[in-house]
């Protein structure tokens, strides 16, 4: 125990004083370190899937669920995605050191804003190897240093990235302790890291309910977090049903694992006997498990009885819930009940209804007329995402480098006291 503090401590004083560098990096430095960790990911992505499939064989070994291999699988695919992240995040403008909101008060004095880096990030993350890339890169690209702990199902996975990483920051001059990945799995070192308020400004965790539950009990380090991912679509009784059976297919069905992957399927009361028997004809075809309401089940009649906590699970899962609402004011009423404020879509073609779904349901993300499947920070334009956030104070949402700053006040004078 006293070598992995002294480990963890060892690791956070590093962290600290490559922020100090990191926060004074040049835009042009941040992204060719960028595109160089892009390059040596893809030079080095047969040794990337070698060190992965250890990692998926000792997970299958150890009994891992699908959905978490599923989540630990990289392809030439991921590591092709992985690359391209990265260098979007290169495309993107730096916010470091933009100043905003600049006025004249009636002292003649200027007060504005301007976007400075958080400092050190810690994260803490399971199954998932491309968040190790995707973290290096926005900490990198928004001035911040960060300190990676990835599950130990993914080590081989993750320690070959951060070589990649290492490389890259070794190209462009900058220290390789501005992205430290934890070498040991001894659970001790998240422990450690969620208490060091010398060294580390926030912690991200990422990963199932109980990891992030006991992350935030136990920090004494602001958390950036979502529980729980219960998304849902609401089939309006005004929706395009062709476009809605695609939108509701889309959000179950693409990858069941994820957190922003649809649970409860809401369905307008006047229109369920015309979608539903469709759509629930395709997940069947999937081998979806369903389990729904006495109305949605007199529709479907494979369909087993929704009990009250189906209504709050995230299944991460082929399963999936299914109710029929009387209209909008009832959806809006089970997604504020039962939703987690993560991502719920209407599909509707009014207007009127579409702005009060996006007005009254309090998510982080809310949509219309689209998979809740696009609630990504790559899919948002932001290159990649750390995370997303239910939260409501500082970051709501996926994560990008604008999640990753803050904001500090800048005056001008030009000689001005106050009397």
């Amino acid at each position: 125990m006293e070598d992995i503090k002294a480990y963890m401590q060892q690791v956070g004083r590093q962290a600290r004083a490559a922020s100090r560098i990191m926060a004074q990096a040049d835009t042009a430095t941040k992204n060719r370190a960028l595109t160089e960790i892009a390059a040596a990911l893809q030079s080095q992505s047969v040794q990337l899937l070698v060190a992965n499939a250890r990692d998926v064989a000792a997970a299958r070994d150890n009994g891992l669920d699908d959905a978490s291999v599923d989540r630990l699988t990289l392809t030439e695919k991921t590591v092709r995605g992985m690359a391209e992240g990265l260098r979007q995040i290169a495309q993107l403008p730096d916010l470091i050191g933009a100043i905003s909101d600049l006025s004249y008060r009636p002292s003649g004095i200027q007060v504005g804003r301007m976007r400075v880096p958080l400092g050190v990030i810690g994260i803490i993350y399971e199954s998932r190897p491309n968040v190790t890339a995707d973290a290096a890169g926005l900490c990198l690209k928004s001035g911040n240093a960060a300190i990676l702990r990835g599950g130990s199902e993914a080590l081989h996975s993750n320690q070959s990235i951060a070589a990649c990483v290492h490389a890259g920051l070794r190209a462009a001059g900058l220290p390789e302790t501005a992205v430290q990945v934890i070498a040991t799995t001894d659970r001790a070192a998240v422990g450690e890291l969620i208490t060091m308020k010398d060294y580390v400004d926030v912690i991200v965790p990422r990963g199932g309910k109980s990891l992030i539950a006991r992350i935030s009990e136990e920090a004494r380090i602001p958390v950036i977090k979502h529980l729980d991912g219960v998304c849902h679509v609401y089939i309006d009784d005004e929706a395009d049903l062709d476009k809605a059976i695609r939108i509701a297919d889309n959000a179950k069905t693409h990858r069941y694992g994820v957190c922003n992957a649809m649970e409860t399927l809401l369905v307008a009361q006047s229109v369920a006997a015309k979608v539903l028997p469709r759509l629930c004809k395709i997940y069947l075809d999937k081998n979806v498990e369903l389990r729904g309401d006495e109305a949605a089940r007199a529709l479907v009649k494979q369909m087993s009885a929704a009990t009250e906590e189906d209504w709050f699970t995230e299944y991460l899962a082929p399963i999936l819930a299914v109710r029929v609402v009387a209209g909008l004011d009832e959806a809006i009423a089970h997604i504020a009940t039962y939703g987690s404020q993560h991502t719920d879509s209407i599909v509707t073609e009014n207007y009127s209804k579409a702005m009060r779904f996006l007005r009254e349901v309090d998510s982080s993300s809310v949509m219309v007329n689209a998979s809740t499947r696009f609630a990504d920070g790559f899919e948002y334009g932001l290159g990649a995402e750390i995370g997303i956030s239910t939260d409501k104070l500082h970051a709501r949402g996926p994560v990008g480098l604008e999640g990753l700053t803050s904001q500090k006040y800048v005056v001008f004078g030009t000689g001005q006291v106050r009397t």
